[in-house]
């Protein structure tokens, strides 16, 4: 059986909780999870490819086993949520790496490829935005006039999305065989958004996402520029970031790899584990792709 090590680490003055498996000296894939979950999503695939890969799955600050700081205590925001995931990678000596990036997950991704450029192999991503394709409007029409007006009027719709119907409706919108997605799932992810001042976390984070957008034409011209090896694979059926969302970055990236996966949602690996697993082994172990770098 593969052994997956379950660890924490003191970055920055927090505790970092992370998830590690197979051999050090194999290709590095970081796994970077989204809202509303942890590295939890990660539990079934990292299995399923630590025969062959070093694999790296941290919590975030605020989300599953990391610590929780107040939002008076830590600056919720991508920037330095991704502050404290370069500096576990360097603590971890880690300095070559292919991403997975996943919701929340994607802009961190991309601040990490900003950064350091060298640094990244390879990207992966599922269900990771990085194009204004990709927002389905009904979903994000809420968020956006929070961007706008964020107060007593515009706070309540975007709270909606830490309630327990809301989390589970993002584990099974869109998957055309809900009994494979295990219930435990969506239940542990509202225990750990319930928890007291973890509301205030994430609507800083909510917030700070209008961020991400203005990003978005430095992250092309790093695909124009770098010509990163791109596997794009997406459950069709996410009405959070739609399949426009996978298919614009083949106009960055030509040689882009993109999988829109029938009957699978935003949270994929749910209902379609072997199927994503299988795209990543075939996409990192092609000749000039991450595994051989």
């Amino acid at each position: 059986m593969t052994e997956v090590t379950h660890r924490f680490a003191t970055v920055e003055g927090h505790r970092v909780f992370y998830r590690e498996a197979g051999p050090r000296e194999a290709p590095t894939l970081v796994l970077l999870h989204g809202f509303p979950t942890s590295s939890r999503m990660f539990r079934r695939l990292i299995p399923a490819l630590a025969d062959r890969f070093h694999l790296i799955a941290p919590d975030h600050l605020g989300f599953g086993l990391s610590d929780t700081p107040s939002v008076d205590a830590f600056p919720y925001g991508f920037d330095a949520l991704t502050d404290i995931t370069q500096a576990l990678l360097a603590q971890l000596g880690v300095t070559r790496y292919a991403l997975y990036v996943q919701d929340y997950g994607a802009p961190i991704g991309w601040r990490l490829a900003l950064r350091d450029p060298e640094a990244v192999t390879a990207v992966i991503t599922q269900n990771g935005n990085a194009y204004e394709d990709g927002f389905v409007p009904e979903f994000w029409k809420p968020v956006r006039e929070y961007w706008a007006n964020p107060g007593p009027e515009t706070e309540p719709a975007v709270r909606g999305a830490l309630s327990l119907d809301a989390i589970r409706w993002q584990y099974l919108n869109g998957v055309d065989r809900p009994e494979l997605v295990d219930p435990d799932t969506w239940a542990a992810d509202h225990r750990d958004v319930s928890r007291p001042g973890n509301d205030l976390v994430q609507l800083a984070l909510f917030l700070d996402y209008a961020s991400n957008p203005p990003l978005y034409p430095k992250v092309h011209a790093y695909f124009r520029e770098r010509r990163v090896p791109l596997l794009a694979v997406w459950g069709a059926g996410d009405e959070i970031f739609g399949p426009d969302g996978a298919r614009a970055f083949t106009r960055d990236l030509p040689d882009a790899e993109v999988h829109l996966v029938p009957g699978g949602g935003h949270f994929l690996l749910e209902s379609h584990l072997d199927t994503v697993a299988g795209y990543i082994r075939g996409f990192l172990t092609t000749p000039g792709k991450a595994a051989s770098a």
